[in-house]
């Protein structure tokens, strides 16, 4: 940070060091295990967060706005046309603003660029609920989901199989944060960003890289799947479609990986990018990645408030 009074602000899961890392997915795990035992944790009492969405979502409203009510405190929901973002204000205005009414910010919007500039205007954390290019909390809640399956990340391999989108590049960068081995199979013209690889390669992170997805999946303990059509991409459907012929997490692929347990950050599009047999068998840990979105969510907002 340029100044000790300044924000903290998570905008890329690599805003955080490893060590910052480790110690969110200890709070989360212990979060985790006051909600299940019935105990109050209002860290946060009588603080409130804004939340910003030009996305719809399910797990990302959910989530946050629930997660504020356990720690004691007050999400307020603030969709692009309840808000005069929608109706052309700036973001640096909108930022200014709402600096001055809440603590902490959750915005999830298209371009990436629209959260940095809302961040360098705001006086109060931001956090970057999804954008085009990263969503660093699902990494944190899919880092927690791996840690837990596994018992922690050393000799730990995992397997991404398709489109190198927003979720794929920040688990890139969250496996380099935590040693992870990871293997990354996308089709020709839809991996990795190349800024990415060389975030995740300066942490020390050396991801594989194939365009084979038996290849990718061999001896993995973990094989992580999403949409290979994402929200702004309905256009581009045949193209696509035909692009990941081959890609798909289904019982046959995963022979390959006799052990492996199985991760979607949902919502999925069962029958394209995995099947409803692989989502709904014992190998899949789908849903508690989707609870843990809760647990890291809320360890990351007392982190940034505390």
């Amino acid at each position: 940070m340029s100044d000790a009074d300044d924000p903290r602000h998570f905008l890329e899961i690599d805003d955080l060091t490893a060590a910052e890392l480790t110690a969110l997915l200890d709070r989360a795990d212990e979060y985790k295990r006051a909600q299940r035992a019935g105990e109050e944790h209002e860290d946060l009492d009588g603080r409130s967060l804004g939340m910003i969405f030009q996305k719809p979502s399910t797990r990302t409203r959910v989530s946050f706005e629930t997660g504020m009510t356990q720690l004691g405190g007050h999400a307020v929901f603030l969709g692009e046309d309840d808000i005069q973002l929608g109706r052309g204000e700036p973001l640096k205005d909108t930022s200014r603003t709402l600096s001055r009414y809440v603590d902490a910010v959750m915005a999830r919007v298209f371009k990436h660029e629209n959260i940095e500039v809302f961040a360098e205007y705001a006086d109060v954390p931001v956090v970057n609920g999804l954008t085009d290019d990263a969503h660093p909390c699902q990494t944190l809640a899919d880092l927690q989901t791996i840690r837990e399956h596994e018992g922690g990340f050393e000799g730990v391999s995992a397997a991404w199989v398709g489109d190198g989108n927003n979720v794929a590049q920040s688990f890139t960068v969250g496996c380099a944060l935590t040693d992870l081995d990871l293997t990354v199979a996308t089709p020709a013209g839809y991996g990795l960003d190349d800024e990415v690889l060389e975030r995740a390669r300066d942490l020390g992170g050396d991801p594989t890289l194939t365009d084979d997805p038996v290849e990718a999946v061999a001896d993995a303990d973990v094989v992580y799947t999403d949409v290979w059509i994402s929200m702004g991409q309905e256009d581009e459907r045949d193209v696509r479609m035909n692009a990941f012929e081959g890609f798909q997490v289904c019982s046959d692929l995963l022979e390959h990986a006799p052990d492996a347990s199985v991760m979607h950050c949902l919502p999925a599009h069962r029958g394209e990018e995995i099947t409803d047999a692989v989502i709904e068998s014992d190998r899949s840990i789908v849903f508690d990645q989707a609870e843990n979105r809760l647990h890291a969510q809320k360890a990351l907002l007392s982190w940034l408030l505390e």
